[in-house]
């Protein structure tokens, strides 16, 4: 069987330090993964791990079957695996408008023509105007990015993570710092990916966890310590043990 996303004993250590520890993960086509664990676990080493901005110390990755062990960054992305990250990487002094157009253009190899290309041609538009609207940002999409709220921010990193064409997506703790009051649009987009992407997931907020995922991975001090169904994971005692505490989901 051929996996979105695998990891083969996957290591990272850092002067002496090791932060990832024999890591297998096999995250399913078309599958809403989720990678939990507490605070230092190494989570999202291992997203940088994944996606080419840290070089393994030991183990393998593969996409698609394909091992992307050595690829760059852009590589990874062009064969098709995007992220969001922790705090945005967005172009402040840009609009939405022009931050989606900037990003199809790119995937279609005109990145220098941009701005002609999104006032000529209609299949081009027509994505930008899908691309925001799904992720509700027409109401803004003339607005600087820097003015945004702080939600809105939040989702037009996604929606940038989108109009790259992934066939794999890691979401890296895409509600993180979001007001109450947004986190619902946040929510919203998550759910409302398209289910032809592999999502991987890491998030602390429970509730967009256990509502979003089909399958928990739990990751402790690097290493992996429980793996299940949502519902399994959740009533499992190691788990409660050291993260979810009895509150957990049931």
């Amino acid at each position: 069987m051929t996996f979105a996303l695998e990891t083969r004993a996957l290591e990272k250590q850092f002067d002496g330090l090791k932060v990832t520890r024999d890591l297998s993960l096999k995250i399913a086509s078309g599958a809403r993964h989720a990678l939990i664990g507490p605070n230092g676990a190494g989570k999202t080493t291992v997203i940088n791990l994944l996606t080419g901005v840290l070089r393994p110390s030991g183990g393998r990755i593969l996409l698609e079957g394909h091992d992307i062990t050595e690829f760059s960054v852009h590589k990874r992305v062009l064969r098709g695996l995007s992220r969001t990250f922790q705090i945005n990487q967005l172009y402040a002094d840009l609009t939405p408008l022009e931050t989606i157009g900037l990003a199809v253009s790119e995937r279609l190899g005109r990145g220098g023509d941009w701005w002609r290309r999104m006032g000529t041609r209609d299949d081009v538009n027509s994505e930008i105007t899908e691309t925001l609207g799904r992720f509700r940002l027409l109401d803004v999409m003339n607005e600087l990015t820097s003015t945004l709220p702080y939600g809105k921010q939040r989702l037009l990193e996604i929606a940038l993570a989108i109009a790259a064409k992934p066939r794999v997506l890691l979401l890296d703790e895409p509600a993180a710092g979001v007001p109450e009051g947004e986190r619902k649009d946040i929510l919203a987009a998550v759910a409302a990916l398209p289910r032809d992407v592999t999502v991987l997931l890491i998030e602390h907020d429970m509730d967009l966890v256990f509502s979003f995922a089909d399958r928990i991975s739990v990751l402790v001090a690097g290493a992996l310590l429980v793996e299940g169904p949502p519902e399994d994971v959740a009533r499992d005692p190691q788990v409660r043990a050291v993260y979810l505490g009895e509150a957990a989901h049931v």
